[in-house]
């Protein structure tokens, strides 16, 4: 192994480290990790990439370098109330293009880097179908924290003022899907959500 993977290698495993901000931010008690994100992305399409059509490989493979720039950048979270959103769209996606140029870089595989900006683009079935199970990935995490109360509902928070409990997660989520797939699993998370809460999820 050269130094220099050996470098780039340590730092992807930043990610294991790297609590998912939007957490962070609802104080979430022991909040995941990107990698844990990253994780649970890969293992969505695992599962429901042959029946969508999808190639699986491609699929996981897309989902598992999906955040890779967080290694370096450090999470940015996705917000839903207006100006709330401290970084935009544009810089935060040249910021993690370098990063995951410089992280793949060591390794020679311009597959990885070539999938990245795929992702990025949306503009293929795999793309879409991988974006939305990141964003499937988020709505169970989000019904997995209200399911353990993993928070303190009476506690205020400056960074969630115009949702409650977990809805700002599901409300940044509502207007992505591109795929049948994405939207039916997002229903069926939200209306389990909803029953545990006894209301309308805010959107």
């Amino acid at each position: 192994m050269m130094t220099n993977e050996l470098d780039s290698l340590l730092e992807w495993f930043e990610l294991k480290d790297e609590t998912r901000t939007g957490w962070v931010l609802r104080n979430i008690d022991s909040p995941e990790s990107v990698a844990a994100h990253t994780w649970g992305t890969a293992s969505l399409c695992l599962l429901y990439a042959e029946p969508e059509e999808i190639d699986r490989q491609k699929a996981v493979t897309m989902a598992l370098i999906h955040d890779l720039g967080e290694a370096r950048t450090g999470d940015i979270a996705t917000r839903a109330e207006d100006g709330r959103q401290t970084i935009p769209t544009s810089e935060k996606e040249a910021a993690e293009r370098s990063a995951v140029t410089d992280l793949v870089g060591p390794f020679n595989d311009t597959e990885l880097l070539t999938l990245w900006e795929e992702y990025e683009a949306r503009d293929t079935p795999t793309a879409q179908f991988v974006k939305d199970m990141d964003l499937i990935d988020n709505c169970l995490q989000a019904l997995k924290y209200e399911r353990q109360g993993r928070y303190d509902d009476a506690e205020a928070n400056d960074h969630f003022a115009e949702f409650e409990n977990l809805d700002e997660f599901f409300a940044t989520a509502a207007p992505r899907f591109r795929t049948e797939l994405g939207q039916d699993l997002f229903e069926q998370i939200k209306s389990q959500y909803e029953r545990e809460l006894g209301r309308p999820c805010q959107l």
